[in-house]
Protein backbone atom coordinates (compact mmCIF):
# COMPACT_ATOMS: atom_id res chain seq x y z
CA UNK A 1 0.00 0.00 0.00
CA UNK A 2 0.99 3.43 -0.44
CA UNK A 3 2.28 5.31 2.59
CA UNK A 4 0.93 9.58 1.79
CA UNK A 5 3.83 11.28 3.88
CA UNK A 6 3.68 14.85 4.72
CA UNK A 7 7.16 16.34 3.51
CA UNK A 8 9.86 17.19 6.05
CA UNK A 9 10.06 20.77 5.09
CA UNK A 10 6.52 21.48 5.54
CA UNK A 11 6.26 20.73 9.66
CA UNK A 12 9.84 21.42 10.54
CA UNK A 13 10.94 24.76 8.20
CA UNK A 14 13.93 26.70 8.00
CA UNK A 15 16.06 23.40 9.04
CA UNK A 16 18.92 22.86 6.92
CA UNK A 17 21.23 20.50 6.02
CA UNK A 18 20.00 16.64 7.49
CA UNK A 19 17.80 16.05 10.58
CA UNK A 20 19.72 16.24 14.09
CA UNK A 21 18.38 14.44 16.53
CA UNK A 22 20.04 14.05 20.23
CA UNK A 23 19.44 13.48 23.70
CA UNK A 24 20.20 11.01 26.78
CA UNK A 25 19.93 7.34 26.29
CA UNK A 26 17.33 8.13 29.84
CA UNK A 27 15.85 10.97 31.49
CA UNK A 28 17.16 10.63 34.69
CA UNK A 29 16.93 14.01 36.75
CA UNK A 30 15.95 17.04 35.63
CA UNK A 31 19.09 18.47 36.19
CA UNK A 32 20.87 15.83 33.76
CA UNK A 33 17.58 16.65 30.60
CA UNK A 34 17.90 20.62 30.61
CA UNK A 35 21.76 20.42 31.34
CA UNK A 36 22.36 18.13 28.40
CA UNK A 37 19.71 19.88 26.52
CA UNK A 38 21.11 23.28 26.93
CA UNK A 39 24.74 21.92 25.65
CA UNK A 40 22.59 20.63 23.00
CA UNK A 41 20.68 24.31 21.67
CA UNK A 42 24.48 25.64 21.95
CA UNK A 43 25.60 24.01 19.34
CA UNK A 44 22.99 25.37 17.01
CA UNK A 45 22.49 22.05 14.98
CA UNK A 46 20.12 20.22 16.87
CA UNK A 47 16.59 20.15 15.95
CA UNK A 48 15.26 17.40 18.30
CA UNK A 49 15.70 16.76 21.70
CA UNK A 50 15.30 12.85 22.63
CA UNK A 51 15.06 11.09 26.03
CA UNK A 52 14.39 7.80 27.19
CA UNK A 53 11.49 8.30 29.61
CA UNK A 54 9.96 4.97 29.75
CA UNK A 55 12.87 2.39 28.76
CA UNK A 56 12.52 -1.16 27.78
CA UNK A 57 14.55 -3.10 29.78
CA UNK A 58 15.54 -6.87 29.39
CA UNK A 59 15.56 -7.71 32.86
CA UNK A 60 13.83 -5.90 35.91
CA UNK A 61 15.17 -3.76 38.32
CA UNK A 62 17.65 -2.11 35.65
CA UNK A 63 16.91 1.70 35.04
CA UNK A 64 13.85 1.66 33.03
CA UNK A 65 13.78 6.02 33.00
CA UNK A 66 12.24 8.17 35.45
CA UNK A 67 8.56 7.88 34.06
CA UNK A 68 5.96 10.19 33.35
CA UNK A 69 7.86 12.45 35.70
CA UNK A 70 10.03 13.16 33.22
CA UNK A 71 7.21 14.09 30.58
CA UNK A 72 7.59 18.30 32.39
CA UNK A 73 10.85 18.18 31.79
CA UNK A 74 11.11 18.27 27.90
CA UNK A 75 8.14 20.78 28.23
CA UNK A 76 10.91 22.98 29.78
CA UNK A 77 13.40 21.84 27.49
CA UNK A 78 11.26 23.05 24.34
CA UNK A 79 10.11 26.22 26.11
CA UNK A 80 13.32 26.97 27.25
CA UNK A 81 15.79 26.22 24.37
CA UNK A 82 12.87 25.75 20.89
CA UNK A 83 14.10 22.12 20.12
CA UNK A 84 10.87 20.03 19.16
CA UNK A 85 10.93 16.75 21.59
CA UNK A 86 10.59 13.31 21.27
CA UNK A 87 10.04 9.98 22.77
CA UNK A 88 9.77 6.39 22.85
CA UNK A 89 6.11 4.86 23.84
CA UNK A 90 5.55 1.71 24.07
CA UNK A 91 1.64 1.51 25.23
CA UNK A 92 -1.50 3.23 24.92
CA UNK A 93 -1.20 5.08 28.14
CA UNK A 94 2.38 6.57 27.52
CA UNK A 95 0.99 7.91 23.92
CA UNK A 96 -2.23 10.14 25.75
CA UNK A 97 0.73 11.24 28.41
CA UNK A 98 3.31 12.35 26.29
CA UNK A 99 0.66 13.73 23.82
CA UNK A 100 -0.88 16.01 26.79
CA UNK A 101 2.49 17.56 27.59
CA UNK A 102 2.92 18.76 24.15
CA UNK A 103 5.70 15.84 22.80
CA UNK A 104 6.37 16.28 19.34
CA UNK A 105 7.36 13.48 17.70
CA UNK A 106 6.92 9.84 19.50
CA UNK A 107 9.12 6.84 18.36
CA UNK A 108 8.29 3.05 18.86
CA UNK A 109 11.32 1.11 19.39
CA UNK A 110 12.91 -1.96 17.80
CA UNK A 111 10.86 -4.23 20.50
CA UNK A 112 7.47 -2.78 20.01
CA UNK A 113 7.99 -3.03 16.07
CA UNK A 114 8.28 -6.69 16.28
CA UNK A 115 4.57 -6.80 17.81
CA UNK A 116 2.43 -5.89 15.34
CA UNK A 117 -0.53 -6.49 18.17
CA UNK A 118 1.38 -3.77 20.47
CA UNK A 119 1.95 -1.48 17.22
CA UNK A 120 -2.00 -1.42 16.19
CA UNK A 121 -3.10 -0.19 20.18
CA UNK A 122 -0.54 2.53 19.67
CA UNK A 123 -2.04 3.17 15.76
CA UNK A 124 -5.50 3.30 17.24
CA UNK A 125 -4.57 5.47 20.19
CA UNK A 126 -2.87 8.34 17.64
CA UNK A 127 -6.24 8.46 15.47
CA UNK A 128 -7.87 11.57 14.90
CA UNK A 129 -4.05 13.20 16.31
CA UNK A 130 -1.63 15.07 13.71
CA UNK A 131 1.14 13.33 15.99
CA UNK A 132 4.34 12.87 14.23
CA UNK A 133 5.63 9.50 14.58
CA UNK A 134 9.17 7.82 14.04
CA UNK A 135 9.12 3.71 13.68
CA UNK A 136 12.70 1.75 14.42
CA UNK A 137 13.40 -1.44 12.60
CA UNK A 138 12.56 -4.43 14.62
CA UNK A 139 15.26 -6.60 15.99
CA UNK A 140 15.50 -8.29 13.43
CA UNK A 141 16.07 -7.94 9.71
CA UNK A 142 12.25 -8.26 8.83
CA UNK A 143 11.63 -5.10 6.38
CA UNK A 144 7.72 -6.54 6.08
CA UNK A 145 7.63 -5.89 9.70
CA UNK A 146 8.93 -2.43 9.37
CA UNK A 147 6.95 -1.76 6.30
CA UNK A 148 4.09 -3.10 8.12
CA UNK A 149 4.32 -0.73 10.95
CA UNK A 150 4.59 2.11 9.29
CA UNK A 151 1.59 0.70 6.97
CA UNK A 152 -0.66 0.87 10.87
CA UNK A 153 0.14 4.51 11.30
CA UNK A 154 -0.68 5.39 8.37
CA UNK A 155 -3.82 3.64 8.15
CA UNK A 156 -4.53 5.55 11.36
CA UNK A 157 -4.19 8.56 9.40
CA UNK A 158 -0.74 9.47 10.33
CA UNK A 159 1.05 11.00 7.51
CA UNK A 160 4.30 12.29 9.48
CA UNK A 161 6.19 9.39 9.53
CA UNK A 162 9.71 8.94 9.64
CA UNK A 163 11.64 5.24 9.70
CA UNK A 164 14.93 4.81 11.87
CA UNK A 165 17.77 2.85 11.12
CA UNK A 166 18.97 1.36 14.50
CA UNK A 167 20.92 -1.93 12.82
CA UNK A 168 20.00 -5.76 13.68
CA UNK A 169 20.25 -8.17 16.30
CA UNK A 170 22.74 -10.82 15.55
CA UNK A 171 24.72 -14.32 17.94
CA UNK A 172 27.73 -13.44 16.03
CA UNK A 173 30.57 -11.77 17.02
CA UNK A 174 31.01 -8.15 15.51
CA UNK A 175 32.50 -5.00 16.19
CA UNK A 176 29.10 -3.49 16.18
CA UNK A 177 26.66 -4.01 19.03
CA UNK A 178 23.74 -3.86 16.01
CA UNK A 179 24.59 -4.99 12.66
CA UNK A 180 23.54 -2.14 10.06
CA UNK A 181 22.81 -4.77 7.15
CA UNK A 182 22.51 -1.32 5.16
CA UNK A 183 21.26 -3.10 2.18
CA UNK A 184 17.57 -3.21 4.20
CA UNK A 185 17.00 0.71 4.97
CA UNK A 186 18.52 0.95 1.31
CA UNK A 187 15.23 -0.82 0.48
CA UNK A 188 12.98 1.16 2.03
CA UNK A 189 13.63 4.12 0.75
CA UNK A 190 13.68 2.54 -2.67
CA UNK A 191 10.10 1.34 -2.16
CA UNK A 192 9.00 4.45 -0.09
CA UNK A 193 11.48 7.22 -1.71
CA UNK A 194 9.11 10.27 0.17
CA UNK A 195 9.58 8.44 3.26
CA UNK A 196 12.74 9.89 5.82
CA UNK A 197 15.03 7.48 7.40
CA UNK A 198 16.95 8.43 9.77
CA UNK A 199 20.35 6.79 11.58
CA UNK A 200 20.80 5.91 14.91
CA UNK A 201 24.65 5.26 15.00
CA UNK A 202 24.70 4.74 18.38
CA UNK A 203 22.26 1.75 19.01
CA UNK A 204 24.51 0.33 15.49
CA UNK A 205 27.80 0.77 17.60
CA UNK A 206 27.42 0.71 20.89
CA UNK A 207 30.38 2.75 21.84
CA UNK A 208 31.23 6.14 21.06
CA UNK A 209 34.42 5.67 19.58
CA UNK A 210 32.75 3.90 15.64
CA UNK A 211 29.86 6.88 15.60
CA UNK A 212 31.41 8.98 13.40
CA UNK A 213 32.30 6.61 10.77
CA UNK A 214 28.63 4.74 10.79
CA UNK A 215 27.70 8.37 10.49
CA UNK A 216 29.37 9.37 7.44
CA UNK A 217 28.14 6.20 5.59
CA UNK A 218 24.27 6.99 6.68
CA UNK A 219 24.75 10.48 5.17
CA UNK A 220 26.73 8.93 2.32
CA UNK A 221 23.60 6.63 1.61
CA UNK A 222 21.82 9.94 1.84
CA UNK A 223 19.50 9.13 4.63
CA UNK A 224 17.24 12.42 6.04
CA UNK A 225 19.29 12.77 9.27
CA UNK A 226 20.77 11.67 12.71
CA UNK A 227 19.84 10.19 16.25
CA UNK A 228 23.33 10.14 18.46
CA UNK A 229 22.54 10.05 21.98
CA UNK A 230 24.04 12.83 24.19
CA UNK A 231 24.30 12.57 28.05
CA UNK A 232 26.12 15.56 29.60
CA UNK A 233 28.16 13.26 31.56
CA UNK A 234 28.37 9.68 29.96
CA UNK A 235 30.46 7.93 32.53
CA UNK A 236 27.36 8.44 35.01
CA UNK A 237 24.48 7.37 33.35
CA UNK A 238 22.43 4.80 34.58
CA UNK A 239 21.74 3.50 31.05
CA UNK A 240 24.21 2.78 27.98
CA UNK A 241 26.93 4.85 29.01
CA UNK A 242 29.42 3.29 26.47
CA UNK A 243 27.40 4.94 23.33
CA UNK A 244 26.44 8.34 24.56
CA UNK A 245 28.48 11.33 23.60
CA UNK A 246 28.69 14.68 25.57
CA UNK A 247 27.18 17.77 23.57
CA UNK A 248 30.55 19.20 23.42
CA UNK A 249 31.66 15.70 21.46
CA UNK A 250 28.63 15.55 19.23
CA UNK A 251 29.74 19.12 18.17
CA UNK A 252 33.19 18.13 16.90
CA UNK A 253 31.19 15.30 15.35
CA UNK A 254 29.26 17.01 13.74
CA UNK A 255 31.80 19.63 12.39
CA UNK A 256 33.44 16.96 10.72
CA UNK A 257 31.00 15.09 9.09
CA UNK A 258 30.92 15.52 5.49
CA UNK A 259 27.53 16.59 3.74
CA UNK A 260 27.44 15.65 -0.11
CA UNK A 261 24.78 17.21 -2.32
CA UNK A 262 22.48 14.41 -4.58
CA UNK A 263 23.53 15.63 -7.37
CA UNK A 264 25.69 18.65 -9.18
CA UNK A 265 24.69 21.60 -12.08
CA UNK A 266 28.07 20.73 -13.04
CA UNK A 267 27.82 20.17 -17.00
CA UNK A 268 30.83 18.15 -16.97
CA UNK A 269 30.70 16.43 -14.37
CA UNK A 270 27.34 15.04 -15.46
CA UNK A 271 28.55 14.16 -19.24
CA UNK A 272 31.58 11.90 -17.47
CA UNK A 273 28.74 10.26 -14.87
CA UNK A 274 26.31 9.63 -17.67
CA UNK A 275 29.31 8.19 -20.02
CA UNK A 276 30.58 5.93 -17.18
CA UNK A 277 27.00 4.76 -16.20
CA UNK A 278 26.52 3.91 -20.16
CA UNK A 279 29.84 1.43 -20.10
CA UNK A 280 28.04 0.25 -16.22
CA UNK A 281 24.61 -0.65 -18.19
CA UNK A 282 26.36 -2.29 -20.98
CA UNK A 283 28.44 -4.60 -18.17
CA UNK A 284 25.60 -5.12 -16.59
CA UNK A 285 23.33 -5.95 -19.66
CA UNK A 286 26.93 -9.08 -20.81
CA UNK A 287 26.29 -10.06 -17.40
CA UNK A 288 23.00 -10.92 -17.62
CA UNK A 289 23.23 -12.54 -20.81
CA UNK A 290 26.32 -14.52 -19.13
CA UNK A 291 24.20 -15.30 -16.08
CA UNK A 292 21.61 -16.92 -18.44
CA UNK A 293 24.19 -19.05 -20.33
CA UNK A 294 25.00 -20.90 -17.02
CA UNK A 295 21.66 -21.24 -16.18
CA UNK A 296 21.48 -23.18 -19.43
CA UNK A 297 24.22 -25.03 -18.29
CA UNK A 298 23.09 -25.68 -14.85
CA UNK A 299 19.38 -27.17 -17.04
CA UNK A 300 21.01 -29.55 -18.53
CA UNK A 301 23.17 -30.73 -15.63
CA UNK A 302 20.31 -31.15 -13.63
CA UNK A 303 18.53 -33.32 -16.70
CA UNK A 304 22.00 -35.06 -16.94
CA UNK A 305 22.32 -36.01 -12.95
CA UNK A 306 18.36 -37.12 -12.87
CA UNK A 307 18.63 -39.23 -15.73
CA UNK A 308 21.68 -41.14 -14.14
CA UNK A 309 20.25 -41.00 -10.42
CA UNK A 310 22.52 -38.52 -9.24
CA UNK A 311 21.96 -36.39 -6.13
CA UNK A 312 21.38 -32.32 -6.84
CA UNK A 313 24.00 -31.64 -3.88
CA UNK A 314 27.34 -32.81 -4.10
CA UNK A 315 29.34 -30.70 -1.28
CA UNK A 316 32.55 -31.50 -2.78
CA UNK A 317 31.97 -29.56 -5.59
CA UNK A 318 30.27 -26.69 -3.83
CA UNK A 319 33.47 -26.76 -1.43
CA UNK A 320 35.50 -26.33 -4.74
CA UNK A 321 33.93 -23.66 -6.73
CA UNK A 322 33.83 -21.28 -3.26
CA UNK A 323 37.28 -21.56 -3.06
CA UNK A 324 38.33 -21.76 -6.82
CA UNK A 325 35.61 -18.19 -6.79
CA UNK A 326 37.23 -16.81 -3.84
CA UNK A 327 40.40 -16.85 -4.93
CA UNK A 328 40.14 -15.74 -8.52
CA UNK A 329 37.73 -13.03 -7.04
CA UNK A 330 40.49 -12.22 -4.41
CA UNK A 331 43.05 -11.61 -7.30
CA UNK A 332 40.82 -9.41 -9.30
CA UNK A 333 40.35 -6.80 -6.35
CA UNK A 334 36.86 -7.98 -5.00
CA UNK A 335 36.23 -8.28 -1.29
CA UNK A 336 35.63 -11.82 -0.47
CA UNK A 337 32.85 -11.94 1.15
CA UNK A 338 30.89 -10.44 -1.53
CA UNK A 339 31.90 -13.54 -3.80
CA UNK A 340 30.77 -15.94 -1.72
CA UNK A 341 27.33 -14.13 -1.24
CA UNK A 342 27.51 -13.81 -5.05
CA UNK A 343 28.32 -18.08 -5.33
CA UNK A 344 25.58 -18.22 -2.58
CA UNK A 345 22.95 -16.66 -4.37
CA UNK A 346 24.10 -18.28 -8.11
CA UNK A 347 23.68 -21.84 -5.96
CA UNK A 348 20.87 -21.25 -4.11
CA UNK A 349 18.96 -20.87 -7.66
CA UNK A 350 21.05 -23.66 -9.34
CA UNK A 351 19.51 -26.31 -6.63
CA UNK A 352 16.06 -24.97 -6.98
CA UNK A 353 16.45 -25.41 -10.87
CA UNK A 354 17.85 -28.89 -10.77
CA UNK A 355 15.30 -29.91 -7.54
CA UNK A 356 12.28 -28.70 -9.60
CA UNK A 357 13.64 -30.86 -13.09
CA UNK A 358 13.74 -33.94 -10.39
CA UNK A 359 9.96 -32.76 -9.69
CA UNK A 360 9.34 -32.55 -13.06
CA UNK A 361 9.85 -36.00 -13.61
CA UNK A 362 8.03 -37.54 -10.36
CA UNK A 363 4.94 -35.67 -11.50
CA UNK A 364 4.88 -37.46 -14.43
CA UNK A 365 5.83 -41.19 -13.49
Amino acid sequence: MELPITPLIEWMPGRKGPLIISGPCGAETEEQVLTTARGLAALGKVTVFRAGVWKPRTRPNAFEGAGSKALPWLSRVKAETGMLTAVEVATTQHVEEALKHGVDILWIGARTTVNPFSVQEIAEALRGTDAAVMVKNPVHPDIQLWIGALERLSLSGITRLMAVHRGFYTSDKSCYRNIPRWEIPVELQTLYPELPVICDPSHICGRTETIAAVAQKALDLNFAGLMIESHIHPEAALSDARQQLTPAALGVLLDELVVREVSSANKSFTDELARMRMIIDEVDEQLIRTLARRMELITQVGEYKRDNNVTVFQLPRWQEILRSRIASGTIQGLEEAFVKEWCELLHKESIRRQTEILEIKKADL
